[in-house]
């Protein structure tokens, strides 16, 4: 059997990156599309909702100047934007400047196809999640809450799409997307390296406190210790995601990686490292709808 799952990704503002705290993921938009009516006390928005923010964020972006923006869905090669920037380089030569992740995979691909419907309008109980099947013992209730927020807790079963964020400048690790910028470079070029992994109650799967291990390689910033086998990633031009920017365009340019394979990772070790990271994060942040209209999007080559 498998459950409905959830799953993280990158996106956020640079005006929230600057602004002080690790809170950014909650500026992602926990009203975002308040003008279109959030949805009732139960139950998810209805597909008008999710419409009228695709129309929204098309009025508020297309032939503005903005470039491609994301997520999409990593099938569709095709997109029209015209605004064409230089892909950052490899993430090896660049400096690791933070990790967060989504609730609800913002991009659709790879083993992560399966919608979890549209949730609240405003980035929780939507995106994308593991197709595979998990055990009933992989499923099993964990006695702890994990995650914990408004907005639920993280339960076996629940996928999630961590972002390791990489930086041109020379900077280290820290809270927040403004650990990115420094005094020196105040527009790097950024790169995504998005990894999705399915939460189980099972500590014989991967750690998650191992995985997102951060040390120096070779004078950057790096995290080594990613999964080997999450297979060849799609690799596109894109902007910084989440809920804020449902209705309107991200100004900000992200070379993104994603990686298509799922691994398994155990709720206990999710709960230590939300307990104790360099990030200051202690749950996971919501998505944005997913990008559709061609003329947002980059062609991935």
């Amino acid at each position: 059997m498998r459950k409905l799952t959830t799953a993280l990704t990158l996106s956020t503002s640079f005006v929230m990156m600057i602004g002080a705290t690790g809170a950014f993921a909650e500026s992602h938009g926990e009203a975002a599309s308040a003008e279109h009516g959030a949805m009732a006390s139960h139950g998810a928005v209805g597909d008008d909702v999710i419409a009228a923010q695709r129309d929204a964020l098309y009025a508020a972006t297309v032939g503005r100047g903005f470039g491609p923006q994301a997520p999409r869905d990593l099938s569709f090669t095709e997109g029209t934007n015209p605004i064409d920037f230089a892909a950052a380089p490899p993430s090896a030569e660049m400096n690791l400047c933070n990790i967060h992740f989504h609730e609800g995979a913002e991009h659709r691909g790879g083993e992560f196809t399966t919608y979890a419907g549209n949730g609240d309008g405003a980035g929780y109980g939507s995106g994308y999640i593991y197709d595979g099947m998990l055990s009933d013992a992989e499923l099993a209730p964990y006695a702890h809450a994990v995650g914990a927020t408004e907005h639920g807790a993280l339960e076996p079963g629940d996928t999630i799409e961590i972002h390791y964020v990489y930086s041109s400048a020379e900077v280290k690790p820290g809270p927040t997307l403004g650990s990115c910028l420094s005094e020196a470079v105040g527009n790097p070029q950024l790169r995504v390296e998005a990894y999705v992994y399915v939460v189980v109650n099972d500590d014989s799967a991967a750690d998650l406190t191992e995985l997102n291990t951060v040390t120096r390689v070779g004078g950057k910033w790096q995290a080594p210790k990613v999964p080997a086998g999450a297979g060849e990633p799609i690799t596109y031009d894109g902007s910084t995601t989440g809920p804020t920017y449902n209705e309107k365009g991200s100004p900000f340019q992200v070379t993104w990686s994603v990686h298509p394979k799922v691994t398994k990772v155990s709720i206990a070790s999710v709960g230590a490292w939300l307990a104790d990271n360099p990030f200051d994060e202690d749950h996971a942040h919501g998505v944005r709808t997913l990008v559709e209209e061609p003329a947002l999007l980059s062609k991935i080559n």
